[in-house]
């Protein structure tokens, strides 16, 4: 969907033209916009329940005749009856992946997407005016267009397009947050703007008078937008899967960010506990994604190969495993929806499963020969499992036939076992039950399993109860958080929490090759390793200091390759920079401010982050800022294979062209068959 652009009457940079973008059509009718509009329809109902109940649950402490009473809890248990079923419907959008998913996507098990928190249009317009004449002494009409295109900004901000773009939009609106509570809203008074948002698990409203809210559902947005371009990515390609990888590490970090900066947010959805699940969720999900970058060219028909994506599956496992368990928690596991959870166990069970499959595999089809390498194939087994069946060592097994059918066979019994349970716990959800890319997904693995039990068996064989031991996991791509440069940078250094000194210039001499100190950082870049006896440390540079402009160029917002390209003259002339460096500061108490969340009043630590505007009054100013403009920096840049059983039957995708299926007898030597 195409974004439209409205010019905002504001001169980023001193340029002309330049424009906001807006959000989607909230009218468009994609499986989407649907669903965004489902559960702001839900919202309201949820919302007007719970008005009735608390109006009800009043009356019932406030009445003494029984008459009166009896047809208040009556009422109460009609009104709880509903609020039920409004919820199990809000569980039900929740649970609706297969919109989130890639149109092309027919072979690979669908990944989950957090939904949008809704929330209500804001009215800036008098509240602000009035403020600007009463505290600046300005006339509040002046500011007219700004103050529409701010409100404008953050409606299109309610329907953001599932693209960077959307993410910009966000962080763009993220941004101007700062700098309007500085000029808004002072911490002596309330301005009477209220801000409602809504959870997006139960539909509970949270409104607050301060922006604490709105800036920590802002970024709840931009992870739950990440979330969404990764499952909207084609898994097929490798570049589709190293966008899903990117955006759910970028989910991740961001959600991490909302945890660590607003400790006491009173919506469930962004509470510790729940965010530290959905941390491990997409975290889980990117770690899946990894994999299915490894086997996606194929999987070589080797032993060392076989073993290595046997511990990468198991790693899969272990994570999603750690996933469930933190969903089935109290109290996380009242509000996560139930389809969650499940999907969670059926892969925890799958990719255990796979684990052992591709362990069978290794023992089974490929026996120690005179050309293999017997001490790193001990080694690789040793290093697989964390415990070897009793009386039996790596070398005895790997030399053994016997041996290696006895414990591949068990194995191969484990990966059916686990298939099995996947399927039955896929059954018992009716929400996965709609997702038959999921079952035919499942159900051919446990077919593969099947048919490597089958062509090992031999007739009059007798049962062997052999237990096959645990697969070690291990990764060798494993996935970490990833915070934007749009929330970790400069604002993490240049913000009301800390206290800095004023910029310092040093020169920096031709002739220097080198400068005696390194850089390091996205922005702002910092100086680390600095000689103390080079002339720049001489001149007044310390370890630690933050580069903030290379000449007469603001260089806040760049990264280390950025600076070096500034600092490439140094040989030919004089250079200055000017430093600053962090001091230390006293932590203050957050500020407290009234929330109702459902009728209940909480309070709510205010912890923000603000930008530095003394950086910007040595610029000469050809024509009055508006306040949005002020301060702001515009930094938004924006051949045998078998591969992982998929739901694919046409024949198109590169792993599932006609080819043998298992290798046969005669490629057990063969090094460059591809499992």
């Amino acid at each position: 969907m195409m974004d439209a652009l409205l010019s905002n009457g504001i001169k980023e940079g001193g340029g002309e033209g330049v424009y906001f973008r807006k959000g989607c059509n909230p009218f468009a009718q994609t499986g989407r916009s649907k669903l965004q509009n489902q559960r702001a329809t839900l919202n309201q109902q949820i919302i007007k329940q719970m008005r009735m109940r608390a109006g009800a649950e009043n009356l019932l402490k406030a009445t003494s005749n029984n008459k009166v009473k009896e047809m208040v809890l009556l009422e109460l248990s009609y009104v709880n009856s509903n609020l039920q079923l409004l919820m199990g419907e809000l569980e039900g959008l929740n649970s609706s992946v297969e919109v989130y998913q890639n149109t092309q996507e027919t072979a690979n098990i669908p990944l989950i997407a957090l939904g949008l928190k809704e929330t209500k249009d804001v009215d800036f317009a008098s509240l602000f005016k009035d403020f600007i004449l009463e505290h600046y002494s300005e006339d509040g009409n002046n500011f007219e267009e700004a103050i529409a295109d701010l409100m404008d900004l953050r409606k299109a901000c309610r329907t953001p397009s599932r693209d960077e773009a959307g993410v910009e939009l966000l962080a763009k609106y993220s941004s101007h947050l700062p700098l309007i509570e500085s000029r808004f809203f002072p911490p002596t008074r309330q301005t009477g703007i209220f801000f409602t948002w809504y959870d997006s698990f139960t539909g509970v409203p949270v409104c607050q008078q301060n922006l604490s809210l709105e800036k920590a559902s802002v970024l709840f947005n931009m992870a739950a937008l990440y979330s969404q371009i990764g499952t909207r990515s084609n898994r097929q390609t490798i570049e589709g899967l190293e966008q899903a990888i990117y955006s759910f590490q970028k989910s991740a970090g961001i959600l991490n960010h909302l945890k660590e900066t607003f400790t006491h947010t009173p919506s469930y959805d962004m509470s510790p506990a729940m965010l530290s699940m959905l941390i491990r969720m997409m975290l889980a999900q990117a770690q899946e994604c990894l994999f299915e970058k490894t086997a996606l060219p194929g999987i070589r028909n080797q032993f060392h190969s076989l073993m290595k994506m046997a511990q990468e599956a198991a790693k899969v496992s272990e994570i999603y495993d750690q996933v469930h368990q933190s969903m089935i928690q109290t109290p996380i596991k009242d509000n996560v929806p139930f389809f969650w959870s499940t999907m969670s166990q059926v892969k925890t069970n799958h990719y255990r499963s796979m684990a052992h499959y591709f362990v069978a595999s290794a023992l089974m089809d490929h026996q120690l020969g005179l050309s293999d390498d017997e001490d790193q194939q001990e080694k690789t087994l040793s290093q697989v499992y964390d415990r070897l069946p009793e009386g039996r060592s790596p070398l005895e097994i790997l030399k053994k036939k016997d041996e290696r059918e006895r414990i591949g066979k068990a194995h191969i019994r484990r990966a059916i076992l686990g298939h099995e349970e996947a399927l039955r716990i896929y059954s018992l959800c009716h929400h996965l039950n709609k997702l038959e890319i999921l079952q035919d997904i499942l159900t051919a693995s446990h077919q593969r399993s099947l048919n490597k039990c089958s062509e090992n068996e031999e007739e009059e064989e007798f049962t062997d109860y052999t237990e096959a031991p645990d697969i070690i996991s291990k990764t060798e791509h494993k996935a970490e958080m990833e915070v934007p440069a749009t929330i970790k940078g400069p604002l993490s250094v240049f913000s009301a929490r800390q206290r800095w000194t004023a910029p310092r210039t040093i020169q920096l001499l031709p002739g220097d090759q080198d400068l005696g100190f390194n850089l390091k950082g996205e922005s702002p870049v910092q100086v680390v390793s600095l000689d103390p006896l080079c002339p720049a440390a001489t001149g007044g540079l310390k370890e630690g200091d933050f580069i903030v402009a290379v000449g007469d160029i603001d260089c806040k917002w760049m990264s280390v390759s950025g600076v070096m390209r500034l600092l490439k003259d140094v040989n030919e002339e004089v250079i200055d920079i000017q430093v600053v460096s962090i001091m230390d500061s006293n932590p203050q108490m957050p500020t407290k401010s009234a929330t109702f969340c459902g009728n209940v009043p909480k309070t709510y630590s205010m912890i923000c982050l603000a930008y530095n505007d003394d950086d910007k009054k040595s610029r000469k100013v050809t024509k009055k800022s508006s306040f949005l403009s002020f301060g702001l920096k515009n930094r938004l840049k924006s051949t045998s294979t078998l591969s992982l059983p998929t739901a694919d039957h046409s024949g198109t995708l590169p792993w599932n062209k006609p080819c043998p299926s298992f290798p046969s007898s005669s490629s057990y030597n063969n090094d460059s068959a591809l499992y």
